[in-house]
């Protein structure tokens, strides 16, 4: 069962983002709940699918919107030790490690970061998808680092307007191929799903959501005993899915150890043993959300956290920086 909700946009109205006219005709609805539904592929705007919720209406649109009737669900508990960094009544920040999915999908309903959360406090924020409780942001399984969790629903409504903003500081490190060129600077596209593999991501020409990330080269790493590598600081002024790879991967400076959008390991021939281990051993990517901040949704404070390296990453470093000597 589900609901439709059929619209036409008046005079009045014109030039209104679509999740506003759409939140404020349907008042029980959260923007964030629209939000999620317009991304759902619920919308249409003049028998056309719309997925960007910052579009704006003309007079005379006429819109369909589809609201699904609430899931039936059961999330069971996950007795996985979670590494909270901070919380209070409002929130909980959490360093993620790799190899754990941060909500139920297909294929894994029980092993994730939203279980575990069942298991130690199942007071979390109801908005958007039923399998999906305190979930503001998302990080990718196979990287690791800072998120923030709501607790309840207004906590969640004001972190996901902070990330609308884009006034959250999200501040990762990544461990690529080769050298950027220039070694600073910001990397601005569109990013859009890959028409040849639904789950990975490509830059887009004329379409797709605009993503931009600023980046900082910290250290290269290049002599005779290692393939060119260099250490380098992305802040996302946006937050798409795998932007950071995605660009990475546009620069032609893949992401070590990423499988998805990976570079083939070529033998190189007086490389470090260790290292080259190391490397073919690696069984995530390199990337760690290394800073988070936000304002607390309650009191305003600004808040910010930093998370180091994992070990085995750090690992890595340790054995690059002692054969880069």
């Amino acid at each position: 069962m589900k609901n439709i909700i059929k619209l036409i946009v008046g005079e009045s109205e014109k030039e209104i983002r679509i999740d506003l006219f759409l939140s404020d005709k349907k008042k029980e609805l959260s923007r964030t709940r629209v939000k999620n539904l317009i991304l759902e592929e619920k919308l249409r705007i003049n028998n056309s699918i719309v997925t960007d919720p910052s579009k704006k209406v003309s007079i005379g649109d006429t819109i369909v919107f589809e609201i699904p009737n609430p899931k039936k669900v059961s999330l069971k508990p996950y007795d996985y030790k979670l590494d909270i960094v901070y919380e209070d009544q409002d929130l909980i920040v959490i360093n993620k490690n790799a190899g754990i999915s941060m909500h139920p999908s297909v294929g894994n309903y029980d092993n994730t970061i939203v279980n575990a959360l069942m298991n130690y406090n199942k007071k979390l924020s109801s908005i958007g998808d039923e399998l999906r409780p305190g979930i503001v942001h998302r990080i990718d399984k196979d990287t690791s680092g800072l998120i923030v969790i709501a607790k309840n629903n207004i906590s969640h409504e004001n972190l996901s307007n902070q990330f609308s903003k884009h006034s959250i500081t999200r501040v990762y490190q990544a461990l690529i191929w080769g050298k950027l060129r220039p070694q600073n600077g910001k990397i601005q596209t569109f990013i859009t799903r890959s028409a040849k593999n639904r789950q990975m991501m490509e830059v887009g020409i004329s379409k797709g959501k605009k993503a931009i990330t600023n980046y900082k080269t910290l250290e290269i790493f290049e002599n005779d005993k290692v393939p060119t590598l260099s250490l380098v600081e992305c802040k996302l002024e946006t937050g798409r899915t795998h932007q950071i790879r995605v660009h990475m991967s546009y620069k032609g400076n893949n992401i070590l150890g990423d499988k998805k959008y990976k570079k083939k390991f070529k033998k190189f021939k007086n490389i470090d043993t260790e290292i080259e281990g190391y490397i073919l051993k690696l069984d995530r990517q390199f990337l760690h959300a290394h800073v988070l901040g936000f304002d607390h949704p309650k009191t305003g404070e600004r808040l910010e956290f930093s998370s180091n390296l994992p070990t085995n990453l750090n690992n890595i470093l340790k054995k690059l920086r002692k054969t880069n000597k």
